[in-house]
């Protein structure tokens, strides 16, 4: 039958409509990585992903070899055919027992357009890509823009090549006021002055933008701005944590970020610097501060504490900041279970522990040269008055007798200290160990008989030492302990304690010793000094042989100098046979010995001296035979002993008391190859239940370690920044990217595993990755191509249009506005007020807070602000307290420095308003800041302007000046009628008066303007 001329016409209607749906679909293909994998892990991966034991029905969706798998004559995916695909039946089913994801897992069914993006990807072959963010980035081409004249740099032409896909527009270029202070506030955290500001205006060479963006690059503030968001992933405080949160010294590790971000140190020596600087050749002290990155994990002091079990808690947290850092991975899932979206076994986290879990941590003494200057004069100082001492030797009558007569005096009492202290010396002979063990930590035998304990620590340390007393000159009546100071030793030693409060401090439990395996009797012990550092009881030697382990010998108060102990024998010991001297440790803290020397004698006579042993020796020889530098040695120590001169050495008591501590820092250290530390995989990641020991290693999805190279922290180090990573220049980039337009191309800036979801502009991406590792990993070159391009320097209005378009600015149609950062707030704030400090480096300052802050804290610590200059310091110098962060930066948002923090909240509250209105610290700028407007300006006009543009940078506009000087006539008149108190307003300086306190309100209103903490 012919066909009719209607349906001819419907029939090409219709073959032309399915030509059309066809090449739609073609156009449309799903990528796997962008479109497809995301929805299997956002749906599918919790059950059928890489955790074997999490698996259900033996079925993974995470791997194309498990997706296409023969499950009983049943394929989750049959490539070409989704009618055939079991996963295609289960989520479009209507019966919830076979429905997935199951109704009990909570997760809403599949959408319509996801569930046909997986159809699309099944009938197109199901083709398999690994997930891009772990395909090394390759440096693509710059796209061709209709619009030529608009882009700046490759930037731009991304920007740009992405609005015309979506049919958008670049906003016009911000007006230079705008711009200025964007730029400034960008680079170093602090606006501009009014000067700057108008110079930058008024400089219309073309390339006047470019040179304000060098010379900011190049300012020391530059450091100080980029060093406070390190310090965030830095989990950077100056206290320890935990309930006790006693303070620590690391700021040295501070003001080396700072000294290397402003000399512009690339990346990739920026990072093995940190991660592994003690492992270099010859290491600088520099490079030693640097490994501070890892040290600055929290540190529990609580006495009930397994000290190993809180190593563990801070080698996860280690693991978790270096995942985040340099990985951008949430490495932290696997510690417990194979990571259920992305390829990290549980193996794999433990192996990675392991590379970073053979380091000691040692505190470094550094020799400041601005402290070494401050101890050389008092030292200078010192020894002027010892010098003199000898003529300040009292004379047996109240009647004033000659210098030499005093000398004469001095030396006649010297030679008889000298005989007296002589016939008190006994012979003692060093014994050296055969054999040595431990519970855990490493002893080694030093070349002066010492023995240095190296390694981990316990709260119940027992030393094992074996000696051949055929070695003894003679029969053995005593044993001699001497606790040594070594600059190895936490405060010097003698002890290993490693808490604030109690470093280098020990305590020793009970001291045992047996012959040929047999007890020995113990008649008695003497020390030459004794203090417990903390609780009730007394250190007295004969702790030490009570059977009580409670009690014992500490030395606290005295760190970093020698003691003695010295025990009885009841019997004397003929010398024959094997000796074992047994040392137990054993507080609720850790606290062996660090660094002693073991003597005996066949005096029974014997008893600790606070002579030094130096001085022992010199006193059993013939003091006819004594050197004059032998006999000076003694004439020193005489002086600071003599109990004549008591009275004349206490200014020199005094001035000792003013020498100032060495600063010290936290810092990793390698341990030696015989000593390594075995790591064990944790089941269900408990302290408790180690299982297999582990190979260091990285997770097997990126590949291996080089080979040939050991597989150690330096080696790992090296492969984070190598080429072989592939997500370390991205991750890097998109932090960047975050910090100037307020998110990053990747929104999760700390994941970048399969639930990240995708990057706004991927091209875009990779190509700043490649630009920064191509760029010799200079972040300052990166920086400035940001900064310098046409995207960034767009205005910042927002139009219906844009907003309706693109409500998140992901196409950065527009210039982001923002708040700033907490820290930036306060300094931009001490700016404008004339009373920024422009002091780099140093121990962290307190600038005034309420004092409620602290008061809750352990211990009610009180919390004294800083005078003078100290107190105008920039806010990344404020001493960062875990459990009581500085209060204004917290309402803004700052971190606690517990955790690694990969991307700030932002958030908008009414106490953010009431502390810029209320706070004692921002009144007390406000009234700095009125008060230079009075100094500075004649007229109400121009101090108005002088605020409003020292806060915000522009010029008021005649409404907004208008509006100002109104104000200030409403405050002068409430003030004038005692509605408010002149007095409390100047907060009661001298110079109070009604004019002062108005601009204080004026001052006051305008730090709470939203446009005043507002990147603009």
């Amino acid at each position: 039958m012919p066909r009719s001329p209607l349906l001819t016409v419907l029939s090409v209607i219709s073959a032309w409509a399915a030509s059309a749906i066809l090449a739609s679909a073609v156009a449309r293909e799903p990528s796997f990585s962008r479109d497809v994998r995301p929805v299997l892990a956002a749906n599918c991966f919790q059950c059928h992903g890489p955790d074997d034991e999490a698996r259900q029905a033996d079925l993974r969706l995470d791997t194309i070899e498990g997706a296409t798998a023969d499950l009983g004559g049943r394929r989750a995916v049959t490539p070409g055919r989704p009618a055939a695909s079991e996963l295609i039946r289960r989520i479009t089913s209507a019966d919830d027992d076979e429905r997935m994801p199951p109704p009990e897992s909570g997760k809403t069914p599949l959408t319509p357009g996801e569930i046909d993006t997986l159809r699309w990807w099944i009938a197109s072959g199901a083709a398999w890509e690994r997930h891009w963010a772990f395909v090394p980035p390759r440096r693509p081409p710059v796209p061709a823009t209709h619009e030529r004249d608009w882009p700046r740099s490759p930037i731009d032409a991304f920007i740009l090549a992405a609005h015309e896909g979506e049919g958008l527009a670049p906003s016009a270029e911000a007006g230079r006021m705008q711009l200025v202070r964007r730029v400034y506030l960008d680079l170093i955290g602090l606006p501009p002055t009014p000067d700057e500001a108008d110079d930058f205006v008024a400089d219309q060479r073309p390339d006047a933008y470019e040179r304000l963006v060098d010379r900011l690059l190049a300012s020391p503030r530059y450091g100080e701005r980029w060093a406070r968001l390190w310090l965030d992933l830095a989990r950077y405080a100056d206290t320890n944590g935990y309930e006790k949160d006693r303070p620590r010294s690391i700021w040295p590790y501070r003001d080396w970020v700072i000294r290397a971000i402003n000399a512009n140190m690339p990346y990739d020596r920026f990072s093995i610097e940190q991660l592994a600087g003690d492992m270099l050749p010859a290491p600088s002290v520099e490079q030693l501060i640097a490994t501070g990155f890892h040290r600055n994990t929290m540190l529990n002091e609580e006495g009930g504490i397994d000290p190993l079990e809180y190593r563990f808690h801070a080698m996860v947290d280690r693991v978790a900041t270096t995942g985040t850092v340099w990985l951008g991975l949430t490495t932290g899932c696997a510690q417990c279970h194979t990571h259920k979206y992305d390829p990290i076994t549980q193996t794999d986290y433990y192996r990675l522990m392991a590379l970073l879990d053979n380091a000691d941590e040692p505190d470094l003494i550094v020799r400041d040269e601005e402290v070494a200057a401050r101890r050389r004069r008092i030292e200078a100082r010192i020894a002027r008055l010892e010098e003199a001492l000898p003529d300040r030797f009292p004379t047996p009558d109240a009647g004033e007798a000659e210098g030499a007569t005093r000398r004469e005096l001095f030396e006649a009492a010297l030679s008889a200290w000298i005989e007296a202290e002589r016939g008190r010396v006994v012979p003692w002979t060093v014994i050296r160990p055969r054999r040595m063990e431990t519970n855990l930590p490493a002893l080694e035998q030093l070349d002066d008989g010492s023995i240095l304990s190296t390694g981990d620590v316990t709260k119940r340390d027992i030393y094992h030492l074996h000696f051949e007393l055929d070695d003894a000159p003679g029969p053995v009546a005593a044993i001699r302990l001497e606790a040594l100071p070594d600059e190895r030793l936490p405060a010097g030693g003698p002890g290993r304690a490693y808490y604030e409060g109690r470093k280098g401090d020990f305590f020793l439990s009970e001291v045992r010793v047996r012959r040929d395996g047999q007890p020995v009797a113990l008649a008695s012990a003497s020390h030459s000094y004794g203090k417990i550092s903390i609780g009730s009881g007394n250190a007295d030697a004969g702790n030490v042989l009570d059977g009580d382990g409670s009690t014992g010998w500490s030395t606290a108060g005295r760190e970093g100098e020698a003691h003695q102990l010295v025990v009885n024998l009841a019997e004397p010991l003929p010398a024959a046979g094997e000796l074992e001297i047994e040392l137990l440790f054993e507080r609720h803290f850790a606290a062996s010995l660090g660094r002693f020397r073991l003597s005996v004698t066949s005096s029974p006579s014997a008893r600790a001296s606070e002579l030094p042993v130096e001085l022992e020796k010199l006193l059993a020889e013939n003091p006819a035979s004594l050197s004059e530098s032998a006999r000076s040695r003694l004439r020193r120590h005489f002086l600071r002993v003599s109990p004549e001169l008591a009275d004349a050495r206490k200014e020199i008591d005094a001035l000792r008391r003013k020498l100032p501590d060495w600063p010290t820092t936290l810092i990793m250290q390698e341990r030696p190859p015989g000593n390594p530390r075995a790591t064990h995989r944790r089941h269900r990641g408990e302290y408790l239940q180690p299982r297999e020991e582990v190979t260091p290693g990285i997770p097997a999805f990126l590949g291996e370690l080089p080979g040939g190279a050991p597989a150690n922290r330096l080696t790992f180090a090296r492969w984070l920044v190598s080429d072989d990573n592939p997500l370390v220049g991205r991750v890097t980039a998109n932090r960047a990217w975050r910090a100037f337009f307020g998110r990053g191309i990747l929104r999760t800036s700390g994941d970048f595993g399969t639930q990240s979801g995708t990057p706004s502009h991927p091209e875009l991406l990779d190509w700043l990755a490649r630009e920064l590792v191509d760029g010799r990993w200079s972040l300052k070159r990166l920086h400035r191509q940001i900064v310098t391009s046409a995207t960034y320097r767009q205005d910042s209005r927002v139009t219906t249009q844009l907003l309706e378009r693109d409500p998140e600015n992901r196409q950065l149609a527009r210039a982001p506005r923002f708040r700033i950062d907490a820290e930036v707030v306060r300094d931009a704030l001490l700016a404008a007020s004339g009373m920024l400090s422009a002091h780099v480096g140093g121990p962290g300052v307190r600038p005034p807070q309420p004092g409620i802050v602290t008061a809750l804290a352990y211990g009610n610590p009180s919390w004294r602000a800083s005078k003078g200059e100290s107190r105008y310091r920039r806010s990344i110098y404020t001493f960062a307290k875990r459990t009581a962060p500085f209060a204004a930066y917290l309402v803004f948002d700052g971190p606690s420095g517990e955790l690694c923090t990969a991307r700030r909240d932002r958030s908008n509250t009414p106490l953010q308003a009431l502390t810029l209105l209320n706070d004692g610290m921002f009144l007390e700028l406000a009234r700095a800041l009125a008060r230079a407007a009075i100094e500075r300006e004649r007229s109400a006009p121009e101090r108005a302007t002088f605020i409003f543009r020292r806060c915000l940078t522009r010029p008021p506009d005649p409404v907004e000046l208008e509006a100002l000087l109104e104000f200030r006539a409403a405050q002068l008149a409430r003030l004038e009628r005692g509605e408010l108190d002149v007095k409390a307003v100047c907060g009661g300086e001298n110079g109070s008066s009604p004019e002062l306190a108005a601009w204080v309100m004026i001052a006051r209103t305008i730090f709470n303007l939203d446009e005043t903490i507002t990147r603009p």
